[in-house]
C-alpha cells in the first residue's frame, strides 16, 4: 500500500539521555491506540517528492517499509495483504490475462501476481518512483515481479491513469492510501464508476477497505459506494500484524463471478503456489464476518 495518509499521532522517537538506543516506533490511530515497535537501528530515511520514506529495523518484525509514517510491509508480516488481494481475484477469474495495480509501490502484490502463469501482462501504476528504487534496495523478495518480463510499471496518479486511458482489464486491485486528504476521492462512487468502466465485462476489482474495527465510518461507506456501481460486492478480511488492530478488510467487486462459486480448485491445486498466508482454505473462510462486521455493512 503506497502513499498512506497518517493523522494518527505516528512517529519515531528520539533516543534518552540515559539509553544511546532506546527508540520506538508508534503508529497510532487517531492519537489515542495503536501498534508500538522497539527499534534496533534507522536503516534509511529520505523524503521523495511525494512523502517520507524510512526503513527501520526490529527484533520482532525484521526490517520495516515506513511511508509518511504508516507501516506499509515488514519481513515478517507473513505477506498476509500482498497475498489477499491478489490470489483472491486471481483464482476467481477464469482467464486473467491482463491485470492492473493502482498504488502498490512496494511491488509485493505484483510479485504474487506474476506467480501466476495465466497472466500475460500486468500495469503497475505508482505515483512515487521512489518508493519503487528503495523497496528494491532493502526488499528484494517484495520487488522480484518487477523484473518480470510481463510487468509494466508506470509512475503517474492513478486517479488521472484510469480517467484517461481507454484499454480494459480482467482484474483492477487498488492497492490505496487512506480515504484522506486528496485520495479521499478515489474511494467514491464516481472513481468506481471509471474503474467499472476499466474493465472487461467479467472483471474484477479487488479494492482495500480499511481496518473494521478502527475505521467503522469509512469501511461501510466504502463497501456502500461500490454497491451503487457493481452488481456483486463481498467483504473479505485477514489478519495483518504490523496495521493497528491487525484485522484488515477487502472489497471484492465483481461484473460476474462469485469468488466462493467459481474459486477454481483445480487450478489453485495445479499451480503450487508458494505462500505464507494464502491458501484454498483461507480463499474459502475469509468472506466469513464476525457479526459486528456484519452489522456494519448494514
Amino acid at each position: 500500500m503506497s502513499e498512506h495518509s497518517t493523522d494518527k499521532g505516528n512517529h519515531v522517537s528520539e533516543p534518552s539521555m540515559t539509553d544511546l538506543w532506546n527508540v520506538w516506533y508508534s503508529e497510532l490511530h487517531e492519537g489515542l491506540s495503536g501498534l508500538t515497535i522497539k527499534l534496533d537501528r534507522i536503516v534509511e530515511s529520505t523524503q521523495s517528492d511525494f512523502q517520507r520514506i524510512d526503513v527501520l529495523e526490529s527484533k520482532d518484525y525484521g526490517r520495516l517499509l515506513v511511508l509518511y509514517g504508516s507501516l506499509m510491509a515488514a519481513d515478517k508480516d507473513y505477506n498476509a495483504y500482498n497475498e489477499m488481494i491478489t490470489h483472491v481475484p486471481l483464482f476467481t477469474h477464469p482467464d486473467p490475462k491482463r491485470v492492473l495495480i493502482i498504488g502498490g509501490g512496494d511491488c509485493g502484490a505484483l510479485t504474487e501476481i506474476m506467480k501466476h502463469p495465466e497472466v500475460e501482462e500486468c500495469i503497475m501504476c505508482e505515483i512515487d518512483a521512489k518508493v519503487v528504487e528503495v523497496s528494491k534496495k532493502y526488499f528484494p523478495y517484495l520487488t522480484a515481479g518487477a523484473n518480470d518480463k510481463r510487468a509494466r510499471l508506470v509512475f503517474e496518479d492513478g486517479k488521472e491513469f484510469i480517467a484517461n486511458g481507454k484499454d480494459k482489464f480482467d482484474v483492477i486491485m487498488l492497492d490505496l492510501s487512506d480515504p484522506v486528504g486528496p485520495a479521499e476521492e478515489l474511494f467514491q462512487k464516481p472513481f468506481y464508476q471509471d474503474v467499472f468502466n476499466r474493465l472487461n465485462d467479467d472483471g474484477i476489482l479487488v479494492a482495500q477497505s480499511e481496518a473494521p474495527f478502527y475505521h467503522q465510518q469509512s469501511f461501510p461507506g466504502i463497501h456502500a459506494n461500490l454497491k451503487a456501481v457493481f452488481p456483486m460486492v463481498k467483504a473479505y478480511t485477514c489478519f495483518m500484524p504490523i496495521y493497528p488492530s491487525t484485522y484488515w478488510s477487502f472489497a471484492f467487486c465483481s461484473k460476474k463471478y462469485d469468488p466462493i462459486k467459481n474459486f477454481d480448485q483445480a487450478r489453485y491445486d495445479r499451480l503450487k503456489l508458494k505462500t505464507r498466508y494464502y491458501n484454498d482454505d483461507i480463499h474459502r473462510g475469509c468472506f466469513a464476518l464476525p457479526t459486528w462486521v456484519k452489522e456494519l455493512l448494514k
